[in-house]
């Protein structure tokens, strides 16, 4: 299932609580995902990913404040 998020940026959640975001998912194996981001490549054992999800449209703000 991993195998169709090649190639996409995604947001993969650790068993711990963080995240690393904004990244590459390289490739998949067994007992590895390679995830690359702009300043670094990870190689991240399968155990400790909680869930993966797949970057589609950046979320709009919404505005604070009184309108004038």
């Amino acid at each position: 299932m991993l195998e169709a998020l090649q190639g996409k940026e995604v947001t993969i959640y650790f068993v711990d609580g963080s995240n690393a975001r904004k990244g590459i998912l390289e490739s998949v194996s067994e007992k590895f995902i390679k995830y690359r981001t702009e300043f670094e490549e990870m190689y991240i054992p399968i155990t400790s990913v909680c869930s993966i999800t797949l970057d589609t449209k950046g979320r709009e703000r919404a505005r604070v404040g009184f309108a004038q």
